[in-house]
């Protein structure tokens, strides 16, 4: 799909909501109370568990700028917590990622069964303000959308960036691009086997030892060694709760994502990585049946005792699937 088949305009949602008959907020003011709290429906943020979905409220401000509320655990089955005393940065790509689905779905009317593809993703953390307490810790993101694509009235992309606070501090600063198409544009573009009933994908391979790619957790790592100390295949568990909370035909942008920051603990030997920040540019779909080569290369840092960067890539059957950039705190030691 050419980025020229798109009509690029600054958002004007009033506009928008003229050519859909329901204005899709209409049906979801029951669901608040002024004495409650709740998470948003998980339909809306493309979760089928609730205990995945980060975001509790939103708010309109105007045509371009949003407020939502969410809210972190204190333990995660997966984010954990960093070094026992950080919210992990990656469960603040996920809440960003969440809102990109509230609002194409409840504020730009993309109807239910379109699929949202992540293109690009920024994300820059203050680690001073990701410390867990003894509470869950409450968000308030001040969303603006800097750039809307659409076709004839339909959204076909969006580009937001996000202000995280925690108590007024700021926490997080995102930015994330996404195109979204229709199931039939879907079907043309996909390749024919992945909606085959007996499509099925690569058998789960070994998983890195967990220290050595900043995890905890076997469950949780997704390389496997294939006898390189920079070069690993992509471990894909479909029945990962988190990684795989509903069933696709491609691999999860957020588990592209969670490679690059195992990558990067790697490539830097840290048993655990605090990320201060990522940058991702995704290029193409990254199929399940085919095996996904992930590699990592240390940048030099700046000066010593300076944040380190690693770049982290993806390739499949020779094409580039996805680039990025980790940026990690100094090693403590």
């Amino acid at each position: 799909m050419s980025a020229s088949t798109f009509r690029v305009e600054r958002p004007t949602i009033a506009a928008h909501r003229a050519s859909i008959a329901v204005e899709p907020r209409s049906g979801l003011f029951g669901l608040h109370h002024a004495t409650l709290t709740t998470t948003v429906p998980k339909e809306l943020v493309h979760r089928t568990a609730v205990a995945e979905v980060m975001l509790t409220d939103w708010l309109r401000e105007d045509d371009t700028r949003f407020r939502v509320d969410a809210q972190w655990p204190r333990s995660h089955s997966f984010f954990t917590p960093v070094d026992g005393e950080h919210h992990d940065p990656l469960m603040v790509a996920e809440t960003i990622r969440q809102i990109g689905s509230l609002l194409g779905h409840a504020e730009f009317g993309v109807p239910f069964g379109h699929q949202f593809l992540l293109r690009e993703f920024g994300l820059t953390v203050h680690p001073e303000h990701l410390g867990v307490r003894h509470t869950p810790a409450s968000l308030d993101i001040d969303v603006t959308c800097t750039e809307v694509k659409r076709r004839g009235a339909d959204l076909s992309g969006l580009t937001y960036e996000c202000a995280v606070r925690r108590e007024g501090r700021l926490v997080a600063t995102g930015r994330t691009s996404f195109t979204c198409i229709s199931p039939s544009v879907y079907e043309r573009v996909r390749p024919k086997r992945v909606f085959d009933v007996d499509h099925r994908p690569l058998p789960l391979t070994a998983p890195m030892a967990p220290q050595s790619v900043g995890r905890t957790s076997p469950g949780d790592v997704v390389l496997s060694p294939i006898g390189h100390a920079t070069r690993w295949q992509l471990r894909l568990n479909t029945r990962h709760p988190v990684l795989f909370d509903h069933p696709v035909d491609h691999v999860p942008g957020m588990l592209l994502l969670e490679a690059a920051r195992q990558g990067a603990a790697a490539a830097l030997n840290r048993s655990s990585l605090l990320p201060l920040g990522i940058d991702g540019d995704f290029k193409r779909y990254a199929e399940l049946d085919e095996p996904c080569f992930i590699e990592a290369e240390r940048l030099r840092p700046a000066s010593p005792g300076q944040a380190e960067r690693v770049r982290v890539t993806g390739h499949q059957g020779g094409d580039l699937v996805f680039s990025s950039v980790v940026t990690a705190a100094p090693d403590p030691d």
